[in-house]
């Protein structure tokens, strides 16, 4: 495989399958599927997800919330969604440990950055959760600061589209999708792959970024395995 360790981003929505709120089991199922055959194949993999399919700290605002309250209840949300992503990954015969940055020791670990790298080293998934663990940060920025910390050679976000486009794909048939870009054009074209505070942290520690379609059986595989699938978002083109 072309990378041994990585980080995984997923966004809540992504849990949603055919539901329209909450978790859809099958779908479930098909993630933890494809994240097994990759870590069989010896890739040291963690994951972030995010909990927009249960609560979104952005909408708890517009809904007249405290703002950082909302954001505490988003962060919440990831965790259910990362419990439930262990059942599913151990239902395939695939170890886990489930790192929160806010502490509910009944459940899951707090985040400890060596003991994550040790559970990495011993084939374990690690899926943190709760974000940062501070308000007003996306799990955008907390996939990258984790990923920074535990040493990723690359940070894999998976989303509904396979790649970043010139323009939204979904709104204009003639968008073209590229398949490298540099920082520094992302920029100036004003593509949206991250959030700014993330794809800051990305382009200062020179973590590259492939933006990709998880809903396409097969895809996390061949790009670990070093095939030009989605967009590779690096320092130089």
């Amino acid at each position: 495989m072309r990378y041994r360790r990585v980080l995984l981003k997923l966004s809540g929505e992504a849990l949603l399958g055919r539901k329209g709120y909450g978790i859809d089991a099958q779908q479930l199922r098909y993630y933890a599927e494809e994240i097994a055959a990759v870590v069989q194949a010896g890739v040291q993999m963690a994951i972030v997800i995010g909990g927009g399919n249960i609560f979104r700290g952005i909408e708890g605002k517009e809904q007249g919330l405290d703002e950082a309250q909302a954001h505490y209840m988003g962060m919440l949300a990831t965790v259910i969604n990362a419990l439930a992503l262990q059942n599913a990954l151990e239902q395939v015969g695939i170890p886990t440990r489930v790192q929160s940055a806010i502490e509910m020791q009944r459940i899951c670990e707090p985040f400890i950055r060596r003991r994550a790298i040790r559970h990495l080293e011993k084939g374990r998934v690690v899926i943190f959760a709760a974000g940062t663990g501070n308000p007003f940060f996306t799990t955008d920025t907390a996939a990258t600061l984790r990923a920074i910390e535990i040493g990723a050679e690359v940070l894999l976000k998976g989303t509904r589209v396979d790649g970043i486009y010139t323009s939204d794909p979904e709104k204009n048939t003639q968008a073209q999708r590229l398949t490298h870009i540099s920082y520094k054009e992302a920029l100036e074209r004003r593509l949206e792959v991250m959030d700014l505070t993330a794809f800051t942290l990305s382009q200062e520690h020179r973590l590259p970024v492939v933006v990709f379609n998880i809903n396409q059986p097969g895809a996390l595989y061949r790009i670990l395995s070093g095939e030009p699938v989605g967009t590779l978002v690096s320092s130089e083109v």
